[in-house]
C-alpha cells in the first residue's frame, strides 16, 4: 500500500521533497525573506509618506519622474507618464507591497518574482541607470537577486505554494482504478485550486489592511520627510565664449547666463559646458554665486535646490546636501557634490571657469 505525502506531518509539508529540492530551498530562503521583507517595507514606506505624493516636494513621484524624463533611457515613455504621476505612485507602492506578501508568503512565487523584477528593471532604468560605477546602484543588484527564485520556481520551504502542492498528491494508482484516479485527482486539483484562492485573498487582505494602516497612520503622525519646494525652475541660458586675450575684463570659460537670473537667496539651473551635466548656481548673498555638479554621488539622480531649507535634495533617495558648500547633510549619498567654479563677468553674465 502506497502513502501519501500530503499525509504527512505539517512541517513535513512545509519543508516539501525531495531532499535536494529542500536544501536549495534552505539555501535560498535567506534570500527570500530579505527581498520579501525590502519590498513589503518599500511598499509601506511609499504610502505612509504624505511627501512621496505632493508634487512641491522634491522628493515626490511627480519629481522623480520629472527627474527620468530629462535622464532616463526610456525618457521618451516615461513623458507623458507625468500626467498620471499620482495613480502611477499608488500603483508601484501597491505592486511593491504584493510582490513583497507574495515572496513572504511563498505564494504564487514566480508571478511575484516576476513582478519583483519588472519593478527592479524599471527602477533602474529611470532611477539608478547613471549610477557609476554600475554595481553602486541597488536596483541592477536586486534584478539580478531576483533570478534564483525565478529559477527555483516554487516558494521553496516554509512556504504556502509547497503546503498546497503537498495537499494534491496522491498515491499512484492501479491500472484497474485509472478512471476512478482521474475523477480524484480532477476533484483534488479543483480542492487545490480553491484553497490557493483563498490563500490569495487573505494574502489581499493582509495587503489592504497593511496598506490603510500605513497611509492613515502616515497622516496622522505627520509630514514624513517633508520639505519645501525647490526654487530651481529656472534655467539659465547658455552665453557666449569669454575672449581669453590679454586685458580682457570677463572670466576664462563659456558664459552659462545672466548673473540676475538668479534671485538672492535662490538658485537656477544651467548646463555645465565642461562635462555636459546639469549644474545648479546659487546666490546665497549678493554678489556671491556658487556652483555645483547636480548629479547625486549616490545613484546619479539630479539634485533640486531648496531655498528656505538652504539645502540640495535629491529626489530619488532623499540625500541632502549644503546649500551654500555642497557637503553632504544626509545619506544615502556617501560624499558631497562636486563644486564648480563660477564667476560674474563685468558684462553681467555667470561664467564657468
Amino acid at each position: 500500500m502506497t502513502s501519501n505525502e500530503g499525509d504527512g506531518p505539517a512541517w513535513r509539508r512545509l519543508v516539501g521533497s525531495p531532499p535536494s529540492s529542500t536544501s536549495a530551498g534552505w539555501a535560498l530562503l535567506p534570500l527570500r525573506a530579505f527581498l520579501g521583507v525590502t519590498f513589503t517595507f518599500a511598499g509601506l514606506q511609499k504610502l505612509a509618506n504624505p511627501g512621496f505624493f505632493d508634487k512641491n516636494n522634491p522628493t515626490s513621484i511627480q519629481s522623480q519622474l520629472k527627474e527620468s524624463a530629462q535622464s532616463s533611457p526610456i525618457h521618451a515613455l516615461i513623458g507623458p507618464l507625468q500626467h498620471i504621476a499620482v495613480p502611477l505612485g499608488v500603483i508601484l507602492a501597491l505592486g511593491e507591497l504584493a510582490v513583497g506578501i507574495g515572496i513572504v508568503l511563498g505564494l504564487w512565487t514566480r508571478i511575484a518574482v516576476v513582478g519583483g523584477m519588472l519593478l527592479s528593471l524599471s527602477l533602474f532604468l529611470t532611477v539608478s541607470f547613471h549610477a557609476s560605477p554600475y554595481y553602486t546602484g541597488s536596483d541592477i543588484v536586486f534584478l539580478f537577486a531576483w533570478i534564483p527564485l525565478l529559477v527555483a520556481g516554487s516558494g521553496g520551504v516554509l512556504s504556502v505554494d509547497v503546503l498546497l502542492a503537498a495537499r494534491r498528491q496522491v498515491p499512484t494508482p492501479l491500472a484497474a482504478d485509472a478512471v476512478t484516479d482521474v475523477a480524484g485527482r480532477h476533484e483534488l486539483d479543483r480542492r487545490a485550486f480553491a484553497l490557493k484562492a483563498a490563500a490569495l485573498g487573505t494574502a489581499g487582505a493582509i495587503g489592504v489592511v497593511l496598506a490603510g494602516l500605513a497611509a492613515g497612520v502616515g497622516r496622522l503622525v505627520g509630514h514624513y520627510n517633508d520639505v519645501a519646494a525647490p526654487t530651481d525652475t529656472g534655467t539659465l541660458s547658455p552665453g557666449k565664449t569669454s575672449p581669453t586675450t590679454a586685458g580682457t575684463a570677463n572670466p576664462p570659460g563659456r558664459s552659462v547666463g545672466l548673473a540676475s537670473e538668479v534671485a538672492v537667496g535662490g538658485g537656477a539651473t544651467f548646463t555645465d559646458p565642461r562635462t555636459g551635466d546639469p549644474a545648479v548656481v546659487v546666490q546665497p548673498t549678493a554678489g556671491t554665486f556658487v556652483a555645483f555638479d547636480a548629479v547625486c554621488p549616490h545613484e546619479g539622480c539630479t539634485v533640486a535646490y531648496v531655498a528656505p531649507d538652504k539645502l540640495f535634495i535629491c529626489p530619488c533617495h532623499g540625500s541632502r546636501f549644503n546649500g551654500t558648500t555642497g557637503a553632504l547633510v544626509k545619506g544615502p549619498a556617501t560624499r558631497g557634490l562636486t563644486p564648480i567654479t563660477i564667476a560674474e563677468g563685468p558684462d553681467g553674465d555667470l561664467y564657468a571657469v
